[in-house]
């Protein structure tokens, strides 16, 4: 009888997920991407905790040292989910980590860095399941944590995320709208920075992504196969919120949205239409920015660049319009 033979790599992802020809995925301990993280944090303290023990899921919670004149204020809260295609990546990986630094730092919030169930071995919806299973932590845990108590506001809360993250960010507010929460969390907004979005129909951006840019069209495709249900599309509205599948959420009251865009991001085309159509078909509250020269991820690749000055800059300012809205 010959041996079986050796199990071969499927799909690779930076080289930290591998999907094998027998099924079996392996993952390696060192992210993706490096990032540098500054020796005193930023003037942020921050402590991880097991939000989701029964399925291996933690949280990364940061809160300002000083608050300054503000001392005795409590100040906005911010819900982060990080990005990876729904495959790879942790809050505890340095860039992810460096970005809730600087929010905490320069909003300044209470950010909650919350990690997820991840794609092959726990396909959509799981992530965004996981995302409203967050918020609902959070929810019977804000009065119950003097960490969080002393220092954050939870009838202004955020949510935001970068890449998967903002498409789990897009799926909160379309589950909890305005009030869903509350009390006492009550969502003012919602940050997606950069959120992936995926679709049949070819964009531009993703016809003449270069080989050679950070997140490309074959990457983006790799990711939908091995995080979407089995048979589905590109379009299936876990993944096209926006598209021809997904459900209208014109009866949903929505607090408002900062969707940031990259100028040379392959999903560049496709956040613009999402934000098209939330605010022109939808009616919703919706704020679209696009940042020049910069392409995706670049806030966690690079996070203490000029463009992401700008962006931290965006974000400061959505929280301060809208944290008191109704």
């Amino acid at each position: 009888m010959s041996p079986s033979p050796e199990p071969y790599v499927v799909e690779d992802c930076r080289g930290v997920l591998q999907l094998m020809s027998d099924g079996t995925v392996r993952r390696g301990g060192e992210p993706a991407f490096p990032a540098d993280v500054p020796e005193d944090d930023c003037g942020v303290e921050w402590k991880d905790v097991a939000w989701a023990p029964e399925h291996d899921l933690n949280a990364r919670l940061y809160r300002p040292r000083h608050l300054g004149a503000a001392n005795d204020a409590r100040i906005p809260v911010v819900a982060y989910f990080h990005g990876g295609g729904f495959c790879i990546g942790s809050g505890r990986w340095p860039g992810f980590h460096a970005c809730c630094l600087r929010l905490a730092a320069e909003l300044p919030a209470v950010v909650l860095s919350f990690d997820y169930r991840l794609a092959p071995e726990h396909r959509l919806p799981a992530a965004q399941e996981d995302g409203a299973g967050a918020m609902s932590w959070l929810r019977a845990r804000a009065a119950a944590d003097p960490w969080l108590a002393d220092a954050a506001d939870f009838s202004r809360v955020f949510v935001a995320g970068d890449s998967a993250g903002g498409n789990i960010a897009h799926h909160v507010a379309a589950k909890f709208g305005k009030t869903g929460l509350f009390p006492p969390l009550r969502l003012r907004g919602h940050v997606l920075l950069m959120p992936g979005m995926v679709g049949e129909a070819r964009t531009r951006a993703e016809l003449e992504c270069p080989a050679d840019a950070f997140l490309t069209t074959e990457m983006c495709d790799r990711y939908a196969r091995l995080s979407l249900p089995a048979g589905a599309t590109r379009d299936h509205p876990a993944i096209n919120p926006a598209g021809p599948e997904a459900p209208a959420l014109g009866a949903v009251e929505m607090a408002p949205v900062l969707v940031v865009a990259a100028e040379r991001d392959v999903l560049r085309d496709r956040n613009a239409q999402y934000a098209r159509r939330m605010k022109e078909e939808w009616g919703k509250d919706v704020e679209y920015a696009e940042l020049a020269g910069v392409g995706h991820g670049f806030f966690v690749t690079d996070p203490w660049s000029e463009r992401a000055d700008e962006l931290v800059r965006l974000v400061r300012r959505f929280v301060v319009d809208h944290m008191d809205s109704e």
